[in-house]
């Protein structure tokens, strides 16, 4: 056991999906996989190991919210459990009106205005990105499935109500296709631990546009994305 996961050594998949929501993680095991073992619960944060349709073996757990918290557990996937890829797939707010409600974002990079770099002690700010064998697998499965889909750099905050409402503009204005509050902490411990990481997104906010989707939408609402990640999974498992 390590300290926030009370799995045992080989309860986990070489590959785990990796959602915000713990009941998300739930529907995840309970609706795509069959023969499932519940395998972390600690702080109800659920992790589940079992077999996709095509009798691949993956893992799903939950990360929590915000990047000290996908910081720890993914740390812990990957230095203790012996994952050796990690996609996170969430939710984001969108900034520009070329992105529709329910497309689907590859985030190549992340950007971030948390201090989570300090840590590495480098003498400059560090770019944190996705592993390429990931996101090149990732958009060859979108093209087949003839998704919605973009590429590119995503924004990973750590304050989700600004006192600025106008905060985005400066992002959109660069070219940052969305905000979210993990991908930076999760690329940057796979990173430093060399390790995969992707994150694959559905936009289900709109800072222009003002589409939003419910809280139980975005618990069960998002089976696009997660055939898409199981396809990635599959791929590496």
């Amino acid at each position: 056991m390590s300290i926030h996961i009370n799995a045992k050594k080989g309860d986990f998949a070489k590959v785990v999906l990796m959602p915000g929501d713990p009941l998300r993680a739930a529907w995840i095991a309970k609706t795509f996989l069959t023969k499932v073992k519940q395998v972390n619960d600690v702080r109800g944060i659920y992790g589940f190991t079992g077999y996709t349709k095509n009798h691949k073996r993956i893992s799903v757990m939950a990360s929590g919210m915000g990047q000290p918290s996908i910081g720890i557990y993914s740390h812990e996937l990957y230095a203790e459990y012996g994952v050796n890829a990690i996609i996170r797939i969430g939710t984001c707010g969108v900034f520009s009106k070329a992105i529709n409600s329910r497309d689907i974002i590859l985030a190549q990079t992340a950007s971030s205005d948390f201090n989570w770099f300090t840590d590495f002690h480098l003498s400059g700010t560090y770019s944190a990105g996705a592993d390429f064998d990931l996101l090149e697998a990732a958009v060859d499965e979108s093209r087949k499935a003839k998704l919605r889909f973009l590429v590119g750099n995503v924004l990973s905050e750590a304050t989700f109500y600004h006192q600025d409402k106008d905060w985005w503009k400066n992002w959109d204005k660069i070219g940052t296709l969305a905000c979210e509050m993990e991908s930076y902490a999760l690329y940057a411990t796979a990173a430093l631990l060399h390790k995969k990481a992707l994150t694959i997104l559905t936009a289900t906010d709109h800072f222009q546009k003002k589409e939003v989707m419910t809280s139980k939408e975005r618990q069960t609402g998002l089976t696009t994305m997660v055939n898409l990640a199981i396809k990635v999974a599959e791929r590496f498992a």
